[in-house]
């Protein structure tokens, strides 16, 4: 296993840190050797096949191609939910979701899910002297039980859980309140007009995409009918805030330019940047600059957009001469989905485009195009650029980047997430004995050496809006990946002990504690 202190020789000369703020749930060393810089970028709803690197022609991503060609690019990688905030949630506190309650697509007025007791991956970095951040779409929730107060100082929000510094999107761009926060307050409200968000029923008069279809921009397909903003339908009802709201168009270039920011303001000292992306999620509304670029339609504009994202991230490292000692993590936080609510034409302009590539499912299922994600990590310092067929799931990064750090993890902090790091520094091409999946149903499903197991579930077999197969079924549920990656053929009956073995091992895992479920058991 190679730590940080056995790259020493790799990296460049030690220097004393600077410090980055008092909060900490444990004092940060005053100094230490220089240790690299991190950015995490998860876009959102992206496909495999959605990247040139990863096999799409209909459409070009050059700039995530160069990090892929400059780094170790996963080809069997997975989220560990098939959704949003699951998916985030497992990732920051290493986790699985689904041991705790209220986990699932979070509404844009939910408290914060993460307990503020909780050790993050944030906290993680801060305890090793690094100065934290928390850039984009966020969709974990702010405040306090009973729902947030934007018209005040947030609390909690993710200060309290390990970030120095945020800039967020409170929950998804499909859903009201429409508003950037900024270290805990709404940015540009003005308090004689405050927001009020609710999720049951209408508030205030602003129109709504059921009542006043002719106000919209871009029409809803399937829900998405409620509060419109900036022309388009949301989902929930907002009214207030009117010098806050945000302009779609204008996101992507907000975003990328208040991380661009944070980077650039922490270049002398280590940094760990959590940047989450609006693309590829609905609503599809690119700049102008990408607008009709693509020819697959908005959808394939705001991934040209994405990728316009990460080479703006890539030039900012390259013009302060911190790239070689940065850790660049791109990923996406589930599978795609094609047509998620509005009428965008995604369908109907693939042109040929494969998001979910041979794999079935996509966002929302148990099936491999639910999970399965692009997944690349660029460090000029200690990886040689590569590709990486190890079976990897997100749950791992935590304990991955821990090891990295030399860092000891108490018991009972990042309980699922297992050290990795030989799969990101690419000397070990095995990966981890198996990985465990979530639904949108909370169906769960465990891949081993191959065989993917699903457990029974008597669930709707397609989502109810997308009609995305879900991979619910009755009955137990096994395919051999390996030559049926595609997952049409159910073996379930023609190996009875393979089921019975990962039948068993995902009981296992289901039923482990927390705090002893990392440290005792050897998978």
């Amino acid at each position: 296993m190679k730590h940080l202190s056995n790259l020493l020789p790799y990296l460049p000369s030690a220097i004393l840190l600077a410090g980055c703020g008092n909060h900490s749930k444990q004092a940060a060393p005053s100094s230490q050797l220089q240790k690299p810089n991190v950015i995490y970028l998860i876009s959102d709803d992206l496909g495999i096949g959605d990247l040139s690197c990863y096999g799409a022609t209909k459409v070009s991503t050059p700039n995530i191609d160069r990090l892929a060609g400059q780094g170790m690019q996963f080809t069997n990688a997975y989220a560990t939910s098939s959704t949003s905030t699951p998916s985030r949630f497992g990732l920051l506190t290493g986790m699985y979701p689904w041991r705790q309650e209220n986990t699932g697509i979070a509404p844009g007025n939910s408290e914060l899910i993460i307990d503020t007791a909780c050790v993050t991956m944030a906290d993680m970095f801060k305890e090793e002297g690094y100065c934290t951040g928390a850039v984009g779409k966020w969709h974990l929730g702010l405040g306090p039980k009973g729902g947030t107060d934007f018209n005040h100082e947030i609390k909690p929000n993710t200060q309290d859980i390990g970030f120095d510094y945020e800039f967020i999107i409170p929950a998804t761009v499909d859903r009201v309140p429409c508003v950037f926060v900024e270290n805990a307050h709404v940015v540009g409200l003005d308090p004689k007009d405050p927001i009020t968000v609710n999720y049951n029923h209408k508030v205030g008069d602003w129109p709504t995409g059921l009542e006043n279809p002719e106000s919209v921009k871009m029409k809803p397909s399937q829900g998405h009918n409620n509060t419109i903003i900036n022309g388009i339908p949301r989902i929930g009802w907002m009214t207030g805030g009117k010098s806050a709201l945000w302009v779609d168009e204008d996101i992507a270039d907000i975003i990328t330019g208040k991380a661009k920011d944070f980077i650039i303001s922490h270049k002398n000292e280590p940094f760990f940047l959590y940047m989450g992306t609006q693309d590829v999620h609905v609503p599809r509304v690119p700049h102008p600059r990408f607008a009709g670029k693509s020819g697959l339609g908005p959808r394939g504009d705001v991934i040209l957009q994405l990728d316009w994202t990460v080479g703006e991230i890539m030039r900012t490292l390259d013009s302060l001469n911190i790239a070689d000692n940065t850790i660049f993590v791109f990923c996406s936080d589930n599978g795609p989905v094609i047509d998620d609510g509005y009428q965008d034409q995604a369908l109907e302009l693939l042109n040929g485009h494969t998001p979910m590539k041979h794999y079935r499912g996509g966002k929302y299922s148990s099936f491999d195009a639910g999970t399965r994600i692009p997944f690349i990590v660029r460090w000029p310092n200690g990886i040689k650029p590569g590709k990486q067929q190890a079976l990897f799931s997100m749950i791992d990064v935590y304990a991955s980047f821990a090891a990295l750090l030399d860092h000891q993890l108490p018991t009972g902090v990042a309980p699922d997430s297992r050290d990795q790091l030989d799969s990101f520094l690419g000397t070990d091409t095995a990966g981890c004995n198996y990985i465990v999946q979530q639904n949108l149903n909370n169906t769960l499903s465990i891949i081993q050496h191959n065989w993917k197991y699903i457990e029974p579930s008597n669930k709707p077999a397609l989502e109810y809006w997308t009609k995305i197969e879900m991979g619910n079924n009755p009955e137990p549920q096994l395919y051999n990946l390996s030559i049926d990656p595609s997952e049409k053929n159910n073996v379930a009956k023609d190996h009875p002990d393979k089921v019975k073995t990962l039948s068993a091992l995902l009981e296992e895992v289901k039923s482990a504690k927390n705090q002893q479920y990392r440290q005792t058991q050897n998978f």
